[in-house]
């Protein structure tokens, strides 16, 4: 909350904004004092009487009605003297408050695969990803009754048990975490786990859902530049040899693409899973494949020095990174390699051993392939710039990137008249322990196999 010049009251989360402008000074008084600590309505009416009356309690009363309504307020549930919740916003504005949800007497409750629990400044918080509000636990008895209703069915009584009130206030905290969807009728419960839609989304894939998608929460989204300040990484990653062998590739010949337009390309392509072992993916056409796919450029552009590579990317940051593992390349001894590609060369990583052999043999189970990969690019993202400059959407923005360089990979493989597949996992663990990279800072996050295409009248799927 700030103070404009005039005066007036702004309160601002995210990208939300509520101006308040001709506040009296017992409305005003109550907004500073809420920005700060808990209020009552006792405390609130007491406030506002002292300052100005009770004759000015209504539109105070109407203030505070209208911010809850828009989920401005955080709203704490005590018993007597007793906090035992907060109920916390996540998302603001109209339809922000979510269905009030009622308990009904014998029923009996258990708790949603969905939700999570969380520090968050200074105190636990359970969220569900269906619902516009979450409930802080103020005292360790509540997080209690959501440990045992994941081990077990509860009803009113052990709610009333672990939170030490009796049934009806017992009852009205119930309806509270029911409204946030953390605890669920336990039919319900079970048609998250066996009915679809709800039982085909893990509750990984469905928060990550929702932080990238603004329906539920107000969290900040977007190039919100929260790090500004911060050293920035390079636009560009170039290695430095340290002594491991380099191998420079050749200069690529190609003109015009082979194949003709675009939608010809686009026609053919198919995910190819056989290769052809008796002639191999040559070192020329490796490095043709890379430059068209992976290259990186600096270019001036009214004075400000910028990466491009062949594809968009999010921000132009440019952060993919191309790993070759090569089982089978004529002219290119095997080994895992980093294609540097500012300077269009591949720079030895690791030597063939048994986390290669990982890393090929759980590529070719994945995609069912009749034998390894000739070639299996990991695809790794430098996830540092795109954190610096956006919030809640850094890591999908990564996997959309890696999308849009797969496609690239299947038209260039396609047009080169080559045995193109994109994977759906890979060997994470592998990779990471050949290359000590950080997967915090630069993880791998897709596989793509290439090979050369088997002989006329074998099957390519």
């Amino acid at each position: 909350m700030t103070e404009e010049a005039g005066g007036s009251l702004v309160l601002e989360q995210s990208r939300y904004r509520l101006r308040l402008p001709g506040l009296e000074a017992g409305r005003r008084a109550v907004l500073l004092r809420m920005a700060e600590t808990w209020l009552s309505d006792l405390q609130i009416a007491q406030l506002v009487a002292g300052l100005e009356g009770e004759s000015r309690l209504l539109p105070t009363q109407l203030l505070v009605r209208r911010l809850l309504l828009h989920s401005w307020l955080e709203r704490r549930v005590s018993v007597g003297a007793r906090a035992v919740l907060d109920v916390v916003p996540r998302r603001i504005g109209v339809q922000s408050v979510p269905p009030q949800r009622r308990h009904r007497p014998g029923a009996v409750y258990r708790m949603s695969r969905f939700a999570v629990l969380r520090a968050e400044q200074g105190r636990m918080v359970a969220y569900s990803p269906l619902s516009t509000v979450g409930i802080s636990c103020p005292r360790f008895r509540l997080a209690a009754v959501l440990a045992r209703a994941c081990a077990q069915e509860i009803g009113l009584g052990e709610v009333a048990e672990e939170l030490e009130v009796d049934e009806s206030a017992a009852g009205f905290l119930l309806d509270e975490l029911l409204s946030a969807r953390l605890l669920l009728p336990s039919e319900e419960a079970e048609t998250e786990t066996r009915a679809a839609p709800m039982a085909l989304w893990s509750a990984e894939e469905l928060w990550l859902h929702d932080r990238s998608r603004p329906e539920r929460h107000a969290a900040p989204i977007g190039a919100t530049d929260r790090f500004r300040g911060l050293p920035e990484a390079d636009l560009g990653r170039t290695d430095t040899v340290d002594g491991r062998p380099s191998i420079d590739l050749p200069a690529p010949s190609y003109v015009t693409p082979a194949s003709g337009s675009l939608s010809t390309v686009m026609a053919r392509r198919r995910s190819v899973r056989r290769h052809d072992a008796s002639r191999p993916v040559t070192l020329a056409q490796l490095g043709e494949f890379l430059h068209r796919v992976q290259r990186f450029e600096l270019r001036d552009r009214e004075g400000v020095v910028t990466g491009v590579r062949p594809y968009p990317s999010a921000g132009g940051l440019g952060e993919l990174e191309v790993y070759p593992l090569i089982s089978q390349c004529d002219g290119l001894p095997g080994g895992l390699y980093h294609y540097d590609s500012a300077r269009h060369r591949l720079v030895l990583v690791a030597s063939p051993g048994t986390e290669t052999e990982r890393m090929l043999s759980f590529a070719r189970g994945t995609a069912t392939m009749p034998g390894p990969p000739q070639v299996l690019f990991v695809i790794t993202a430098r996830v540092g710039p795109l954190m610096r400059k956006y919030e809640g959407i850094p890591y999908t923005l990564a996997l959309k990137d890696a999308g849009i360089l797969t496609a690239w990979m299947y038209l260039v493989a396609t047009d080169m008249g080559l045995a193109p597949c994109a994977l759906g996992a890979g060997d994470a663990a592998s990779f990471s322990a050949l290359t000590g990279l950080d997967t915090l800072a630069e993880p791998a996050i897709a596989e793509f196999a290439l090979g050369s295409c088997p002989p006329e009248g074998q099957a390519p799927e």
